[in-house]
Formats: structure tokens, sequence, C-alpha cells
């Protein structure tokens, strides 16, 4: 499904372009760099756009509040709800009457960037990192669970931002989320990423 994609999709295997093909070293962003300024982003809100790997295409808006948080909150007429907090993640489907399907964050992709401490040199985290566009690309996966995910960070490159990421699955499929006019450091409440007030709340 493709709110599972989002978040969840995951990858088995990444072919990455042929080293010859890539931009000099040095037109790169370091991975040091892109950990400090991950590490700074506390708190993140930006409209989002989801490109499904069928073509079809969500909007919504996003908020982030790290670590461990993030809300995606679809726009009409799919109004359905993504959301982390607390260690799990819940996806609630706005055509249902049942409970939030809900799963660990750490066997999801985005676990690495809403992690506390994020460090991109940890070893056989990072499996990729090039200059494409004038964008740094980085593909990430944990390294101690390759099987959860992998998830291709895209910064710019000056200044230094997040602009989208990109989930493959084991089968090819490609989900983008395009990020525009983010903002960031502004107070977040915690009640936007609790799951168990959200259920509640739609309970009523």
């Amino acid at each position: 499904m493709n709110r599972r994609t989002a978040l969840l999709a995951p990858i088995l295997a990444m072919t990455l372009a042929p080293l010859a093909t890539l931009p000099a070293r040095a037109e790169l962003v370091p991975l040091a760099t892109l950990s400090a300024y991950l590490n700074g982003l506390t708190t993140a809100e930006a409209d989002f756009t989801q490109i499904n790997a069928d073509g079809s295409i969500s909007e919504g808006r996003l908020y982030i509040r790290r670590p461990g948080r993030v809300r995606f909150e679809y726009a009409p007429p799919d109004r359905s709800l993504v959301m982390a907090g607390g260690g799990q993640v819940a996806i609630f489907d706005a055509k249902s009457n049942q409970p939030p399907e809900q799963y660990p964050l750490r066997r999801t992709p985005l676990n690495l960037i809403l992690a506390d401490k994020v460090n991109l040199g940890t070893a056989r985290m990072v499996v990729g990192h090039y200059e494409a566009e004038d964008t740094t690309r980085v593909v990430a996966q944990d390294p101690d669970a390759p099987e959860y995910g992998t998830i291709e960070l895209v910064f710019s490159n000056d200044p230094v931002a997040l602009t989208s990421w990109i989930i493959t699955d084991d089968l090819g499929n490609r989900t983008t989320i395009v990020l525009d006019r983010m903002v960031t450091g502004m107070n977040l409440p915690a009640s936007l990423f609790n799951i168990t007030l959200e259920v509640e709340k739609r309970g009523r």
C-alpha cells in the first residue's frame, strides 16, 4: 500500500551507478557535514508531494520532531495519516474504522534520519554517496538490519538542505517524497505525534 511504502518499503538490493561515471568526489558534501545538518534538524515542517511507483501522486503536510517523531497528513480527498512516535509507526486509513496498523519505527528506513544521533560515517550504513544535478545524494541502510530498507536522501549543496528522499522496495518500485517550503526550528507539540491520542480522537 502506498502509505506503508512511504515509510516501510524494504529493499533487498540496489544497483548503483558505476564509479567511473560519477563526478569528482570533491564536488560532494561530506558525510560529516550531512550528519551535522541532520542532527541540527530538531523540528521541521514542510509541504510534501509523494510520487508512487505507479505514477499516482499524493500531497500533504509533513511534521518532524527529532528524535523519533514524524507526521504525514495527506490532503483531501485523501485524509489518511501516517505518524511515528513512541518507537512505533501508525498508519491510519481514512476509509477504515479499524485501529491503525502499527510497526516498530526501527524497522523503517526513516529511522535512520529520525535517530537521536545521526552518524552517516557508521560502518556499512552508507552504500552510496554521489553528486547528481547539483545535489548530493546518500543511500543509507541500517548496518545491522539492511533488510529493513534503504533510503536515498537528496540534499541541496549550497546551502545544505534536505530536499527529498526515495525509497525503493524489493521489486524495484520507487516512492519519492519531495519537500517544499520547509521551515525549521518551530515548537511542535508532542500531541502531534501521540498515536494513542490520535486513536482516541478518531474514535470519538
